[in-house]
């Protein structure tokens, strides 16, 4: 037995020394969803990988974690290293490093097998990729508003645009999470494993106002955004997100390094560092678990850095 962090109660989860597969990476998903607040897609990813490591250390299925050795590691990512892009290696390391520490809160393995998880060489270049602020701008007032689906996709982006939201928190925003009255967006658990309050600023409360009085269908969904077509009435999901800031892309004439509600939390994140916005702030904007991710957004602010540069010192003899 070992405990479970959450909001309310620690709470206890049995674990084993030996398990099936589904029972290990059930216990790991757990494990992510209440002790460490992991959100759904990255939790699928982690299962993904791990699961992958587990079928290939224990072809039988059945899952004995003290007989796992440092080889068996090594083997994997070098498989993993001839057969993925490096970008998804590196996800396969990260999703490892995770199920051992995993491993090792349950009191399964009492050694730091993570370590033995070999560095991937590819690693992020740190500058972000972001619309420039002119073509930030641009796609917002670019936005049409002559249809249904029109006034919801303006409400999507505005609300990943301004507030920051990742796809799937649009996709999760319910009816009762816009607090009028307080001007505020409530967010339910974000990365961070909580909650947060987002200010409904005016040109995001009217977009989201228009929207539910003249674009959403009649429907019993307590979701904000649905479907307008095939399933009329039904919750979006991510790929609508998506879809919208690609579309509202290419209206506008932008050509974007990436695509997506990333690309306008890049952008957002880079315009409020701009404007003297601290890491710690833009990291609660963000929701981002880990102030790492957020000094990420620094490396584009290069009129700042510039500022804040030390003269070389001169030699002196």
């Amino acid at each position: 037995m070992y405990p479970i962090g959450s909001e309310d109660k620690e709470q206890m989860m049995s674990v084993r020394g030996e398990w099936t597969i589904e029972d290990a990476l059930a216990a790991f998903d757990e494990h992510l969803r209440r002790a460490r607040g992991v959100c759904p897609g990255t939790r699928e990813n982690y299962a993904r990988f791990a699961g992958a490591f587990l079928r290939k250390v224990f072809p039988g299925g059945r899952v004995e974690v003290g007989q796992i050795c440092v080889r068996d590691v090594i083997d994997f990512i070098g498989a993993a290293t001839r057969r993925y892009q490096p970008a998804t290696v590196e996800l396969a390391a990260t999703a490892l490093r995770s199920f051992f520490r995993f491993l090792r809160a349950a009191g399964l393995r009492a050694d730091r097998l993570e370590d033995a998880v070999p560095m991937v060489p590819h690693r992020r270049t740190g500058l972000v990729r972001h619309l420039d602020p002119g073509c930030f701008e641009q796609l917002i007032a670019s936005l049409e508003s002559t249809s249904s689906r029109d006034l919801r996709d303006r409400a999507i982006i505005l609300c990943v645009a301004r507030l920051g939201l990742r796809a799937g928190e649009v996709t999760r925003l319910r009816l009762e999470d816009l607090d009028w009255g307080n001007a505020v967006v409530r967010v339910a658990a974000r990365k961070t494993g909580h909650g947060a309050l987002l200010p409904l600023t005016d040109e995001v409360g009217a977009a989201l106002a228009d929207y539910l009085q003249h674009g959403r269908p009649d429907t019993a969904a307590r979701q904000v955004f649905v479907l307008h077509r095939l399933r009329v009435g039904a919750p979006i999901s991510d790929s609508i997100v998506k879809r919208a800031v690609d579309n509202a892309l290419r209206r506008a004439g932008i050509g974007a390094p990436i695509r997506g509600a990333n690309l306008l939390r890049h952008s957002l994140a880079t315009d409020l560092l701009a404007h003297g916005a601290g890491l710690t702030e833009i990291a609660d904007v963000l929701g981002h678990r880990s102030l790492a991710t957020t000094r990420i957004y620094a490396a584009v602010d290069v009129a700042a850095l510039r500022e804040i540069a030390l003269p070389w010192p001169q030699v002196t003899s």
